[in-house]
């Protein structure tokens, strides 16, 4: 479907600056898209009125886009996400109410110039990944008639992927982020537990909650996290967000990093489904990554837990003193999933936590020397007519990649990876460890340049990368003596959760002295303006709160700054203080510390 507008970020901003539309005259021809739309796709549930949107656009009078990096910016909220003055039903008429407040999302992004263009549609209670559970009518696909949206934030990923919204917000318990992204060509976001405030937003399962962004492209997700990844003191379950995941990780991936690919893999017959995977995966090697082959079946069983265990009992919590009062109120399909949670007790609960921590020691261990984790978004596609026969077997299939991550506090995001022969958007899910939200969606982006495929809008990225270099939870070291794999100081890395990433050469800028003192021996490296030789150093990469601890042992006269390496790349390594050289003996001519220790046995 051509869309009227280009509403990538940059685009929005550079219309309003450049004259060609106002936050008025955009908002309104998109209200009336959307109205035109909604009979067929009922992804709204409530359209903002045009009295009900004045306040919003009467906000921006006065105001550039130079002062609010969101101005004019159309958005739309899923419907179990407060906005004031505005019902909020999570898809049950029965269970509305008129928030005083908006969720503390939402006030970020009103604060920021974004302008909600209304309510959209879910699976009720977000229960669901499929998009049809709802009173207010099925979202069906965005591309074909014959499949789902996908959900449960079924009208959330319909608003952008149709073209009404340059992006939306959504939230995911067990994949409501992320089905419906891949099912519609979009980016979809589930960041870190904690991460996006889940104040002002009706509980799925509290404790696994997370609110996620739709966008068109990765780099669009990672400007709207970084506005927004903020402590809530709203929020009982909102963290801190660490700095190395701030918006400046976000950028172009270096060669090297390590992904694992499920040694389980399920398509569940789908005869198209392994071939685009494995051209996603492919994709990421180009891109200069190595597959490993990992274990699936512990993040399977975390899976499983999820509805098969006592977490049902907490969305009853949500929905259950409804179903008690007025059982018709509530959907029968709903019912069905949440009749169980009743007879759940406090027994099964605690057997269930512990079961759950056992399998989460064991995953962090298979992620502890990955980069992320690439799997499909979905085993394979279900019609809506498949979803009729049997709701709750053909839901359960489009969960089967995602209703472990937040059981173990992994963060996520969805990316297109191509079409199905009917052109259904196909797609994959990049997951690694927490707060790895900019370098997941840095792959993400890589991803998305690699393949060319075109955008929501039948627009396409170009093929450029960023020109930073992208950071995850993990700090490169450059050393050169003592630290060197095997030397008597290495077990300073290694008790941090070091690994050594390659052995290589510093650029020829390079002079090395044995320094005096000792054991243990040290050599002071030193860049000099001429006169300089390649040195032999090593890169070892280790958890970036634990490089703190490290630095602050290391005695003078060394300390750590930016060492060039012979490729180009400028890395955190070990230097030394000029002053220090005062009674070293020059060993540059050995190459290196370790060749040097050698020459004096």
């Amino acid at each position: 479907m051509k869309h009227l507008f280009d509403l990538r970020l940059d685009a929005v901003k550079a219309a309003y600056q450049n004259g060609s539309t106002t936050p008025r005259q955009l908002i309104a021809a998109l209200r009336e898209q959307a109205a035109a739309l909604n009979p067929e796709f009922h992804l709204f549930i409530h359209l903002l009125t045009t009295d009900e949107l004045e306040p919003y656009l009467a906000a921006l009078d006065g105001k550039t886009p130079a002062e609010l990096p969101l101005y004019g910016v159309p958005f739309a909220i899923k419907d179990n996400i407060d906005l004031a003055g505005i019902p909020t039903t999570a898809a049950c008429p029965a269970f509305a109410y008129v928030p005083a407040q908006s969720a503390t999302l939402v006030e970020q992004l009103l604060a920021l110039g974004a302008v909600p263009l209304g309510k959209t549609n879910l699976d009720q209670f977000a229960t669901g990944l499929n998009g049809t559970r709802s009173p207010y009518g099925e979202c069906r696909n965005s591309v074909h008639p014959d499949y789902p949206s996908g959900g449960s934030s079924a009208g959330s990923s319909l608003a952008v992927a149709l073209g009404l919204a340059s992006f939306a917000l959504g939230t995911d318990t067990a994949g409501s982020g992320r089905v419906p992204a891949a099912l519609n060509n979009l980016i979809g976001l589930k960041a870190s537990k904690g991460l996006l405030s889940t104040a002002g937003v009706v509980p799925a399962c509290r404790t696994l909650d997370c609110v996620t962004y739709f966008t068109a492209s990765a780099a669009e997700a990672s400007q709207l996290l970084a506005l927004t990844a903020k402590l809530d003191a709203r929020d009982a379950y909102s963290r801190s967000n660490p700095q190395w995941n701030d918006g400046s990780a976000f950028g172009a991936v270096r060669p090297g990093f390590r992904f694992g690919v499920p040694k389980q893999l399920e398509f569940l017959g789908c005869a198209e489904s392994p071939a685009l995977f494995a051209a996603a995966l492919e994709q990421l090697e180009a891109m200069g990554g190595e597959a490993i082959e990992i274990d699936f079946a512990p993040f399977l069983e975390a899976a499983r837990l999820l509805y098969e265990g006592p977490w049902v009992a907490e969305r009853y919590s949500v929905a259950g003193d409804l179903i008690e009062a007025q059982p018709d109120a509530v959907l029968p399909v709903i019912k069905a999933v949440l009749q169980q949670a009743p007879g759940t007790t406090a027994v099964q609960l605690f057997r269930a936590q512990y079961r759950l921590q056992a399998l989460k020691a064991i995953c962090d261990q298979i992620m502890a020397d990955l980069d992320c984790v690439l799997t499909p978004a979905y085993p394979r596609p279900v019609t809506l007519a498949e979803l009729h026969a049997e709701p709750v077997k053909r839901n359960s299939d489009l969960g089967y990649y995602t209703n472990f991550m937040n059981m173990l506090d992994y963060a996520a995001v969805a990316v297109p990876a191509g079409s199905m022969g009917n052109g259904l958007p196909w797609g994959v899910t990049l997951f690694g460890r927490a707060f790895t939200d900019h370098y997941l969606l840095s792959l993400a982006d890589g991803l998305q340049r690699q393949q060319q495929l075109p955008l929501t809008g039948e627009r396409a990225l170009a093929p450029s990368a960023p020109s930073s270099a992208a950071r995850n939870d993990r700090a490169r070291l450059v050393v050169c003596g003592a630290h060197l794999d095997g030397l008597p100081l290495n077990w300073q890395l290694q008790q941090r959760g070091a690994t050594l990433v390659q052995a290589t050469q510093s650029s020829a800028d390079y002079r090395l002295y044995a320094l005096a003192g000792g054991p243990p021996y040290r050599p002071g490296m030193l860049r000099v303006a001429e006169g300089g030789v390649a040195i032999a150093v090593e890169v070892w990469e280790l958890p970036s709160s634990e490089l703190g601890s490290f630095l602050s042992g290391i005695p003078a006269p060394l300390g750590l700054g930016k060492v060039q390496l012979a490729d180009g790349q400028w890395l955190s390594g070990f230097i030394c203080e000029p002053y220090g050289l005062q009674s070293a003996e020059d060993i540059s001519h050995f190459g290196g510390w370790r060749a040097y220790m050698q020459s004096t046995q």
